[in-house]
């Protein structure tokens, strides 16, 4: 049945139903707008696991072990781009629910104005689209090669939106932490489960070594594809775009406290970190194992679970897909969430205040439908996983920019805001066009410095040049209009830096209005590195100091770890 047992499928719809309806009876606790975007009321381990459900879905599972086989084992930067910005997740997080906001536009339009608070929202929306598209792309590349494509992947992303929609959109958030809880144990399981027996047909590492005579392949950085250049620019560039990503306020804001958020942002995205590892040693095997096949990568892990899981256990295969496709369920819900409560706060209920609560929450749902129509169009657009992937990666750091300058600058404006975000968007599109790449091309040394690449579709700039010209291009031009024009309000910078240094260390009464200190709360004084300054670079506190180290102890001991497996 389906390409799969019918063992299988009895399983695979019987864990579909069952976290659909743990996600739908979340629907009796939104009352109001807030309660269906930002619920301020679970804890750390809840939030771990919305951390890394949020953070992980099967479309990435399918892009490590995709770029692994054409790539090698380097291909496991596809999703380590950000694990030297871990660490930092310590530090962000506690900011991000010191701002007491509902939506990350929110933040953008104390800092700055309601012109770039809606400008965020409409590229994060556009964001949360490409999010979506690409997760349903993924996912239904999964289940096409575990039924052995008698279930197509067009097939499978319109069935898995009809789930995720209804009970997303039923009970918001909440249902998006409480099904992540249940699906991410069930996703660290399978993301080692099919491992040993792919590793075990082929041998192990001397098998593969055997069949696979490039060493190139087993190198963490391969100088001709990902390299030490190719990390170190993808990590910045990912560090810079990671607090511009709605759903990450979620991630941090949504405990009782900021310590909750803290743990929970950290630890859930070193689970992921851990994760991918198995991902791409899966697709390591996968490697050897069709070796003079001719293997489509974006279906290499579902062909993998459909060639061991069933000689496993019984239903195996089923819940495997299960697990990756509720995997998926549960971060589209955080994206469609987010998406809409950008459109719903930032952009519609300032445009026609003073409606009520009911009407807001209808608009928000409605608005969920929207957002994931126009994702699933954008799945079945993209040629490939890959492809969405460095799309998605070059959204998040055009409006990044204005966030850290706006954090660490005082003297950052709104006219720097619109100008750092159009002008690194601008930087983008030309880098694009045949016209700039021809020039390039024949810029002296710009060949041996790779700035320029062959593909498929003709001469391209390298992504990390791409990135390095855009970034550069937005700071230049964010740095250079701050200085030419007028100062931000004094008022509003007070209130925004005052936020940053006000703690959430207990629970807090609501205040009504996003982005203020509740009554009876005081900040604490101001503790910079350049008090005569107009900088804004807080000296951290004990906590902080010692959270970072040991993120960063984090980072050295799973590249170790990888190291010495590529050396077995």
């Amino acid at each position: 049945m389906f390409g799969i047992s019918v063992v299988d499928v009895v399983v695979l719809l019987a864990y579909l139903a069952g976290v659909t309806l743990l996600g739908a009876l979340s629907f009796r606790k939104v009352k109001q707008v807030s309660d269906f975007i930002m619920p301020r009321r679970f804890g750390k381990w809840m939030l771990t696991m919305h951390a890394f459900g949020s953070g992980t879905h099967s479309d990435q599972a399918v892009g490590v072990a995709s770029k692994t086989y054409t790539s090698g084992l380097s291909g496991i930067w596809y999703q380590w781009l950000y694990l030297f910005g871990t660490p930092f997740y310590w530090l962000i997080a506690p900011m991000m629910r010191r701002f007491r906001a509902l939506t990350t536009a929110d933040i953008f339009e104390l800092r700055y104005s309601r012109g770039v608070a809606i400008l965020y929202s409409l590229i994060s929306i556009v964001m949360m689209i490409t999010t979506i598209g690409l997760m349903l792309k993924g996912s239904g590349a999964v289940i096409e090669g575990a039924s052995g494509g008698a279930i197509s992947s067009e097939v499978a992303i319109i069935f898995m939106t009809l789930l995720f929609v209804g009970y997303g959109a039923a009970g918001g958030l909440s249902a998006a932490i409480v099904t992540d809880f249940v699906q991410g144990i069930l996703t660290i399981a399978f993301s080692f489960l099919l491992l040993p027996s792919v590793m075990g047909a082929v041998g192990g590492f001397d098998g593969i070594r055997a069949t696979i005579n490039d060493p190139a392949v087993f190198s963490l950085s391969a100088p001709e594809g990902i390299g030490v250049f190719y990390i170190t620019i993808i990590s910045i560039n990912a560090l810079i775009g990671i607090v511009t990503q709605p759903h990450i306020l979620a991630n941090c804001a949504a405990g009782r406290t900021e310590r909750e958020g803290q743990f929970g942002f950290m630890v859930g995205s070193f689970t992921k970190r851990f994760c991918t590892v198995a991902w791409c040693l899966t697709g390591l095997a996968g490697l050897a194992f069709y070796a003079g096949q001719t293997v489509n990568p974006d279906n290499l892990y579902g062909l993998l679970a459909k060639e061991f899981l069933p000689g496993l256990l019984p239903g195996a295969l089923g819940l495997f897909i299960a697990t990756l496709l509720a995997s998926v369920m549960s971060s589209c819900d955080s994206f469609m969430i987010a998406a809409s409560a950008l459109f719903t706060r930032n952009v519609y209920q300032k445009s026609f205040p003073d409606k009520s609560e009911g009407h807001y929450l209808r608009v928000a749902r409605f608005a969920s439908g929207g957002v994931v129509v126009l994702g699933v169009l954008y799945a079945y657009w993209l040629s490939g996983v890959i492809q969405g992937l460095e799309i998605l990666w070059k959204i998040g750091p055009m409006m990044g920019i204005a966030f850290w300058m706006g954090l660490f600058w005082r003297r950052a404006t709104t006219a720097a805001a619109w100008a750092s975000t159009l002008a690194a968007l601008f930087t983008w599109w030309i880098s694009t066009q045949s016209f700039f790449v021809d020039w390039l091309a024949g810029v002296p040394g710009a060949v041996s410095a790779r700035m320029v690449e062959e593909s498929e579709t003709g001469t391209l700039v390298s992504l990390p040049w791409q990135m390095i010209f855009y970034l550069s291009v937005g700071v230049i031009v964010g740095v250079v209009v701050s200085f030419v024009s007028r100062r931000p309000d004094r008022e509003k910078l007070e209130r925004y830096y005052a936020l940053t240094r006000t703690p959430v260390l207990g629970e807090e009464p609501e205040s009504g209005e996003p982005c203020r200190i509740p009554a009876g709360v005081e900040p604490l004084p101001r503790r910079v590195f350049f008090p005569k300054t107009e900088l804004e670079i807080p000296v951290p506190s004990k906590r902080s100091v010692a959270g970072f180290a040991v993120g960063w102890l984090c980072v050295v001991a799973i590249i170790y770890l990888v190291y010495r497996i590529s050396l077995l």
